[in-house]
């Protein structure tokens, strides 16, 4: 058992805790890796990185000018360390015509992938990051947008289903002050509705204090624990410079180690939790310690 780990347990000892059966288990850790070529390059580095950081769950950018090869021995590989592997990719635009052909690339290429790939070689489900509100059309046409936004999560949502894969959606802590209202869906907080919607989501709670990520993350748990979806909390470790509280990289690691047993700990008792994400491999190499 590593760093994060024992320091989780040995605070909920202090505390007095004693975790059920289910909570016992080790706390779920995720991590996007954007940057494919990475593997492709240097396979072992990035398992061994991945299985340092007690990684659980990695999140992976699909590259179609990658072999499949390539992710066959990267999958199998982090399998045999215990990691579940998840088809990662998305953009604003895929909610619109001008992103429909990737978005459609990508439904092709998984199920192509899944049909052929060994057994053990399959990913494990898929995570998409669409963030939708870069599009210009989120200040102007916001109804619109955010129903297009909910078209594709439906969308996507069914075509896991179809593959018997796991969904799970990126969404930033403040969709908790988004609303809709439209025929398709009714009306209701576009951070409820993501989570119901999905199996689950990846909540950008990007701030560099334990208490902080705390408040911003309890909606969102509080409303998996509702219906039974399950809830990530990400933090940031990519430099901002305008924005330097959303992220650890001024802080550094042992920092963001200490504040994440603190998240850990207020959020144990939801049944959904699903851990920590931390975003993301590349800057998370370069973290000072």
């Amino acid at each position: 058992m590593k760093k994060f780990t024992t320091l989780f347990f040995l605070f909920i000892f202090l505390l007095g805790g004693t975790p059920t059966m289910a909570q016992a288990q080790t706390p779920d850790r995720a991590t996007w890796l954007w940057n494919p070529w990475m593997f492709y390059e240097q396979p072992q580095t990035t398992l061994d990185f991945l299985a340092a950081k007690d990684i659980n769950t990695v999140f992976v950018q699909i590259d179609r000018d990658i072999p499949k090869a390539k992710y066959h021995a990267f999958i199998q590989g982090a399998h045999k360390l215990n990691m579940k592997v998840l088809a990662l990719d998305g953009a604003p635009n895929w909610i619109n015509k001008t992103g429909a052909k990737a978005k459609n690339n990508f439904k092709n290429w998984l199920s192509n992938y899944q049909t052929y790939a060994p057994a053990t070689a399959k990913f494990d489900g898929i995570h998409v990051d669409i963030e939708p509100y870069a599009l210009a059309e989120w200040e102007t046409k916001r109804g619109a947008t955010v129903r297009s936004f909910q078209d594709v999560i439906v969308e996507l949502a069914n075509f896991s289903k179809s593959k018997n894969l796991r969904f799970e959606a990126d969404i930033p802590f403040w969709f908790d002050e988004i609303l809709y209202n439209n025929a398709a869906y009714g009306k209701g907080n576009l951070a409820e509705w993501s989570i119901k919607s999905t199996d689950g989501v990846a909540l950008m709670s990007y701030r560099d204090t334990a208490q902080a990520i705390i408040e911003i993350s309890t909606k969102e748990m509080a409303w998996g624990q509702q219906y039974g979806k399950k809830v990530r909390v990400g933090v940031e470790t990519m430099q901002s410079v305008d924005y330097p509280f959303i992220s650890f990289h001024e802080e550094g690691e042992a920092a963001m180690e200490r504040a994440l047993v603190d998240v850990q700990t207020a959020f144990w008792g939801y049944s959904s939790f699903a851990g920590i994400s931390v975003h993301h491999v590349g800057s998370w190499m370069t973290l000072q310690p």
